[in-house]
């Protein structure tokens, strides 16, 4: 659906909250086009998570907005995430990992004070493991969020701020100010 010609106002200042953010530097993010039929207006932006020069995780952050309302999201505004990790295969294969992987969502939202209602989502784990020609490493995991949450007011700079802590959660990086420190053991020590 080709949105109307003038941009309502709490899309606008919705926009405006996100494009203010910064994230912190391991975590790149780019504006880049949303999905033109979930709703009348829409605002996306990607986000890339280098550990080490290694890009370890990537994200997408949409934005919807329909003035008529939507009664599933319980308001005009939406929120939607993709947000997709490689993992240690120990860690994929944990039965917990979804329970924790909403929780660094929810922990998110809540820490930088983000008020929402109406959420909901899917946490997969998967494991690989590549045969034949395409033999390598014996298995691989990783960990795939889908969310989506009504945001209240329309200032969404603290949910860009969550949405970049869950970026950094999912990627296993350090809390801000905390530098991983290097394994300093020997070769073949354990």
């Amino acid at each position: 659906m080709a949105p109307p010609t003038a941009i309502p106002e709490t899309f606008a200042r919705a926009v405006s909250g996100l494009r203010s953010a910064t994230c912190r530097p391991e975590i790149v993010l780019e504006e880049v086009g949303a999905p033109q039929r979930l709703a009348p207006y829409g605002f996306a932006l990607s986000a890339g998570v280098h550990r080490d020069d290694d890009e370890v995780a990537t994200g997408r952050l949409i934005l919807l907005h329909d003035p008529a309302g939507h009664e599933a999201w319980q308001g005009t505004l939406r929120l939607v995430t993709y947000v997709t990790a490689d993992l240690e295969v120990d860690l994929a294969a944990d039965p917990l990992l979804p329970g924790v992987g909403w929780t660094w969502l929810t922990d998110a939202l809540e820490a930088h004070g983000a008020r929402y209602r109406a959420a909901g989502g899917t946490i997969t784990q998967t494991l690989s493991t590549r045969f034949g020609e395409l033999a390598g490493p014996p298995a691989a995991g990783d960990i795939e969020i889908r969310a989506s949450w009504t945001p209240l007011g329309e200032n969404l700079t603290a949910h860009l701020m969550a949405w970049c802590t869950l970026l950094a959660s999912t990627a296993g990086l350090p809390p801000p100010g905390v530098t991983a420190l290097a394994d300093r053991r020997p070769a073949g020590a354990a």
